[in-house]
């Protein structure tokens, strides 16, 4: 067993509260609780030494290892093939009922001998606190509590474990058939008598059910689906939340300093993953989020960075201090490991135009909106129109200078346009001249500022690519075809695309981002490519550069947030702007091959 797997030799499992990521070693190496955003209990993914743990594997020597998903399902199998035998660990995190009031928070292992006769391990090292705290522990051996002055955990055994110093652990034989069951449960533990059985079954009924609900009969149906599946994990199913990862401090590179913590709801990721799962067919997962989303527009914030935020919390709490956790050695050594995330007080123009597009979106697709809905976000639109034409931060969240982005003005541009359309189409109250000329404003600028005579520029004043800026034609700021958009796909396949499919999001150098070393490309960028290629005729090529991009997925179809020139994965894991991105891929390429 390694210090630190690759971050792609992992599965996730959840309960749509949190999540906890498990390896192919079969060791559960990062879990917060309660929460997504909670502290850590076991993180030995950024410090193997300190982090803690949940390891079960076999004592003997393994020859193969396999891990895959129950079909349709966030249920984790991970097999271990020995000459003694197979042995199976299945991991789950128990879903009864949607919405269920009296949901209790248990992780599950069970593990299964299918063939021979195995001797099995178990160790169970909670370090809570992000590695900080280490629990008091007691019990009999098969039922064992590890609590600090902050967090209680219950573990349930079927095997006797010994007990001490903040771990329990054991080696037991399994025949074949046979199993072994431990549960971990977070808080006071609930009533016994539940059958793992009937938890395993249920879990798999409530995964099943919501999956039929899907509308995609395309192509690629198994990586949509499993798409669909990561984003409704990273699903806050209470408050209706998005979050974009569920790790921190993941390296972008290798020993570089570009680690940070992904387990908040961005506006911009979250307002795409609504527009994905309403192409999907996923009506209540955009009605959950739209309501969180609408108590973000309607709510009353001053200053400069006006009236949203870049990110906020699960709960909307947009006051996201950045610290380090200098005690903890960092994955591979990458360092400084960071929680909260300094972006929140960045200026990013670009997330006006996401949240009204998505807002749009669901009025036209879903329930609509309300009066109160429209009233915030009028009050949105006078401040960006007073605001839009400055500098600030971009959609890469740069630290160096603020710089005048030419896709946060596309951005902006968006969220005018939209609001005109809702305001036609509804009949709602609008200042529409005064909308229409501001919108206008801001096309002339673009095509003047933004264009250098050969390409959409990253910025006023430079040279610089940006590969954002594909989404041009998707946003219908202009046509595909439009010889300025065909120009800056040639310019971006030029300068950021290797390997027909992956991609860089912009030139670091040329970026100015304020950071040292480089970093990977960029999934999101890449399934970005795919539809700028499909958009301008070019689809052999797109679906070329698509299933390409499937080969850089891990062996259970996710993705982290980016992808080194080697093929390895990169930053936090699994990303949900990623999966969004390859499911509208996806179902976009799909409809270009069935019209042509």
């Amino acid at each position: 067993m390694t210090a630190y797997p690759p971050i792609a030799e992992h599965g996730i499992i959840g309960d749509l509260r949190t999540a906890a990521l498990v390896g192919t070693d079969g060791r559960v190496d990062w879990f917060c609780a309660p929460r997504f955003d909670s502290p850590s209990v076991f993180g030995a993914l950024l410090d193997a030494e300190r982090g803690g743990h949940w390891l079960v594997n076999p004592v003997c020597e393994v020859v193969t290892r396999h891990q895959y998903y129950f079909p349709d399902t966030n249920i984790l199998i991970t097999r271990f093939l020995t000459e003694d035998g197979i042995v199976e660990v299945q991991d789950y995190m128990p879903i009864l009922r949607p919405h269920d009031p009296d949901h209790r928070q248990r992780l599950v292992r069970r593990v299964v001998n299918v063939r021979g006769h195995m001797t099995m391990r178990v160790h169970v090292e909670p370090r809570p606190d992000y590695g900080r705290a280490v629990p008091d522990t007691g019990g009999d051996g098969r039922r064992v509590v590890f609590e600090t002055p902050d967090l209680r955990l219950a573990l349930e055994s079927s095997v006797e474990l010994e007990v001490g110093n903040g771990a329990a652990g054991a080696e037991f034989p399994l025949s074949a058939q046979e199993t072994a069951l431990f549960v971990l449960e977070v808080g006071d533990p609930g009533p016994a008598g539940e059958h793992d059985g009937d938890l395993f079954d249920a879990t798999v009924g409530f995964w099943r059910d919501w999956l039929s609900a899907s509308r995609y009969t395309g192509r690629w149906r198994e990586m949509v689906h499993r798409s669909a599946l990561t984003l409704k994990l990273l699903t806050h199913e209470p408050t209706g939340a998005v979050i974009a990862a569920p790790t921190l401090g993941l390296p972008e590179r290798l020993g570089g300093e570009r680690n940070w913590d992904y387990r908040y709801v961005w506006l911009r990721d979250a307002a795409f993953s609504l527009y994905a799962l309403l192409r999907l067919g996923f009506v209540d997962e955009a009605e959950a989020f739209t309501g969180w989303l609408t108590d973000r527009v309607t709510e009353d914030h001053d200053g400069e960075l006006g009236p949203l935020r870049v990110l906020y919390t699960i709960d909307g709490d947009s006051d996201l201090v950045e610290e380090e956790l200098d005690h903890l050695s960092g994955y591979h050594g990458s360092r400084p490991v960071r929680v909260g995330n300094g972006a929140a007080g960045q200026l990013q123009l670009d997330v006006y135009g996401e949240v009204i597009d998505s807002i749009y979106l669901f009025d036209k697709h879903g329930a609509g909106i309300s009066h109160e809905v429209w009233a915030g976000l009028c009050v949105l639109l006078d401040w960006l129109m007073d605001h839009w034409d400055q500098p600030d931060q971009g959609i890469w969240e740069s630290r160096g200078d603020a710089r005048d982005h030419t896709f946060s003005r596309v951005m902006c541009w968006v969220a005018v346009e939209r609001m005109v359309r809702v305001a036609r189409r509804r009949g709602l109250p609008a200042d529409l001249t005064r909308w229409t000329t501001v919108r206008d404003d801001i096309y002339r600028q673009i095509m003047a500022e933004g264009w250098n005579g050969g390409a959409f520029t990253a910025a006023k004043d430079t040279d610089g690519l940006d590969a954002a800026l594909l989404l041009m034609p998707m946003v219908k700021f202009c046509s595909p075809t439009d010889p300025r958009f065909l120009a800056t796909v040639e310019a971006i396949d030029e300068a950021l695309v290797v390997d027909d499919s992956l991609v860089f999001r912009y030139d670091p150098e040329a970026g100015a981002d304020g950071l040292d070393g480089e970093e990977g490309t960029f999934s999101l960028c890449s399934f970005w490519w795919v539809e700028a290629l499909a958009r301008t005729g070019q689809q052999d090529r797109a679906r070329l550069a698509m299933e390409k991009m499937f080969t850089y997925a891990n062996h259970l179809g996710l993705y982290a947030e980016q992808i080194a020139l080697t093929g390895e994965q990169l930053g936090n894991f699994p990303q949900a702007f990623t999966h969004l991105a390859l499911i509208s891929a996806a179902t976009n390429l799909d409809r270009f091959f069935d019209t042509a």
